[in-house]
C-alpha cells in the first residue's frame, strides 16, 4: 500500500471514537435518568459519525475493494489500534463519565492540532468534528464535578473510577511508527506535546471536583499495537456479529 503510514494513522484515530461510541450505545436505554441516557446515546452517534469519516477515507487509500464497514467491522482484535482506556468497562456511571472525561480532554486537544494538518481530508474531518467534541468535554468534566462535589457515595465512586483509569492515560501520548512518519510530514500531530497541557486541565477539573489526582507511576499501554484487555473481544463480538452473520449485507 502506498500509503501504509497514513492508512494505519487514520486507523489508531478512527478506532478509539469506534470503540468508545460502542461502549456508550450498550448503555442506551440503562442511563441514571432520561436526560443523561439520551446524553450518552448523542455522544455515541456523534462518535460513530466522526469515524464514518475516517474509514471512508481509509478505504479509499487501501484501495482494495474494502468498504468502510469492512474497515470498520471486520478486521481481527490483534488489528485494532485503539488505546486501552475506551474499552474499559461500565462499571458503573461514575466509570463510564471517568473514562469519557479522561479520553475528552484529550480528543479535544487532539482536534484543535489535528486541524493544523497538511492532509485536508483529515484537517476537514477534525474542523467538523470539533465542536461536538467540546460538547463531549463540556458535559463530561461537568459530570466529573457533580459526582465528585456530590454525596459521599458519588464521590467515594467518582475517586475509584478516576484511580482505576488513570493507569490508562499515559499511552494517549505515546507515538508509533506510523504517528512518527505522519508528524514528520505535518500530517499528524504530535502528541507527545499534548501531555503537560492534558493533565494540567484533567487536575483543574478534578481539583474543582474535589477528587484527588492520582499518584500511580505505573501505566498500562499496548493497545495502539493491538494488544488489547480481556475486555476487547467481548465488545468485537457485538460490534461484528452483525456483518459476519451476515456477509455482504448492505445498509
Amino acid at each position: 500500500m502506498k500509503n501504509e503510514n497514513l492508512y494505519t494513522y487514520i486507523l489508531g484515530i478512527a478506532d478509539n471514537s469506534l470503540i468508545l461510541g460502542q461502549r456508550l450505545g450498550a448503555l442506551t436505554g440503562h442511563g441514571p435518568s432520561l436526560e443523561t441516557d439520551i446524553a450518552c446515546t448523542n455522544i455515541s452517534l456523534d462518535l460513530f459519525g466522526q469515524v464514518r469519516s475516517y474509514y471512508q477515507y481509509a478505504a479509499k487509500l487501501a484501495g482494495d475493494g474494502r468498504s468502510e464497514d469492512d474497515i470498520a467491522m471486520l478486521r481481527k482484535e490483534r488489528d485494532y489500534l485503539n488505546v486501552l482506556l475506551v474499552e474499559q468497562p461500565d462499571t458503573n456511571f461514575a466509570y463510564t463519565i471517568g473514562r469519557q472525561f479522561l479520553f475528552d480532554v484529550y480528543h479535544l486537544a487532539f482536534l484543535r492540532e489535528l486541524q493544523k494538518s497538511k492532509d485536508l481530508t483529515l484537517s476537514a474531518i477534525a474542523n467538523k468534528s470539533i465542536k461536538e467534541v467540546s460538547y463531549h468535554e463540556r458535559f463530561s468534566s461537568d459530570w466529573v464535578r457533580r459526582l465528585g462535589d456530590g454525596t459521599d457515595e458519588s464521590k467515594l465512586k467518582m475517586q475509584e473510577a478516576i484511580s482505576d483509569l488513570w493507569m490508562y492515560t499515559d499511552e494517549l501520548f505515546h507515538q508509533t511508527e506510523a504517528d512518527k512518519a505522519m508528524v514528520a510530514e505535518g500530517i499528524g500531530v504530535d502528541v507527545t506535546t499534548l501531555k503537560e497541557s492534558y493533565y494540567k486541565k484533567v487536575g483543574d477539573v478534578l481539583q474543582e471536583a474535589t477528587l484527588e489526582v492520582p499518584e500511580s507511576k505505573y501505566f498500562h499501554k499496548g493497545g495502539k499495537r493491538g494488544i488489547h484487555t480481556e475486555h476487547m473481544g467481548y465488545i468485537l463480538s457485538e460490534l461484528q456479529y452483525m456483518q459476519r452473520a451476515y456477509p455482504n449485507m448492505e445498509w
